[in-house]
């Protein structure tokens, strides 16, 4: 049955643009072409699809119900961190686990924060995984917090494309209210939230320089570098912050390859 969506109200064309909805891994095209037709009802146009199983299918195209320009228009890249590389926010939405230890939200609550970086000039991703096993581990550790609906938990078994409607109706309720964006100052340059690929780069080289120094001595870096994206994801780094980390990594290994040289030249 087609329900009728009213108008797109005051909904700010350029925060929504903003806004993608990401599916990993996703096993069945239906639930693809479901998923954009239920972002197209709510005014959402941007769809990034990570290795999907089964994908261009027609059942893809005839499940999108007229939302064929969302298809059409949706990258395929092979992992979530291409897909993400360039937001300032991702959001990870999955069922509760104490897996990876990230803060987390409920939907109407993830769509106002969602929306509010969007509003500030932040690009913002929400991700869903695959079908029966969701997110990895080490996808979700490239999110900066989780989105749970709170489902009956004596039947807890929600569709992917209706997780997705039920993100993208919350969302749009965000836009329709304005969320923060009327109250949003301009960002200053040295405020300039720092990407998702420049603060991975900072925790690959975060890892090396641990290795470096011996930082672990012996212990599996696992839990360390889980507590330590922990604390950098609270401090919502900017551009100019993370260079300064980096420059302080580049240093760090500079005197490590130096001890390990057994040298003592000057240092500048």
């Amino acid at each position: 049955m087609n329900t009728p969506v009213s108008p797109t109200d005051s909904l700010s064309p350029a925060t929504a643009a903003r806004l993608r909805v990401v599916l990993v891994g996703t096993q069945h095209p239906g639930n693809i072409g479901a998923a954009a037709r239920a972002l197209k009802t709510m005014g959402l146009a941007r769809l990034v699809l990570v290795a999907p199983e089964d994908y261009p299918a027609e059942e893809a195209y005839r499940r999108a119900a007229g939302a064929d320009n969302l298809l059409g228009d949706a990258p395929v890249v092979a992992t979530l961190a291409e897909a993400v590389a360039d937001c300032h926010l991702v959001l990870g939405c999955t069922a509760r686990s104490r897996r990876v230890q990230l803060e987390e939200h409920a939907p109407r609550q993830a769509a106002a924060l969602a929306v509010g970086r969007a509003a500030a000039g932040g690009e913002v991703a929400l991700v869903f995984g695959r079908e029966r096993t969701g997110l990895s581990n080490e996808e979700l550790q490239l999110c900066h917090a989780a989105v749970h609906i709170p489902a009956n938990p004596e039947y807890s078994s929600l569709n992917l494309a209706a997780a997705v409607q039920v993100l993208a109706y919350e969302l749009r309720l965000a836009l329709l209210e304005g969320a923060t964006a009327t109250t949003a100052e301009p960002v200053h340059p040295d405020e300039t939230p720092a990407s998702h690929a420049h603060v991975e780069g900072f925790f690959a080289q975060l890892g090396d320089t641990l290795d470096a120094i011996d930082f672990h001595k012996g212990r599996t870096p696992d839990s360390a570098m889980r507590k330590l994206r922990r604390l950098f994801a609270k401090a919502d780094l900017t551009e100019q912050e993370v260079r300064l980390l980096r420059g302080i990594l580049a240093d760090a290994q500079r005197m490590a390859r130096l001890a390990g040289q057994g040298g003592t030249g000057t240092l500048s």
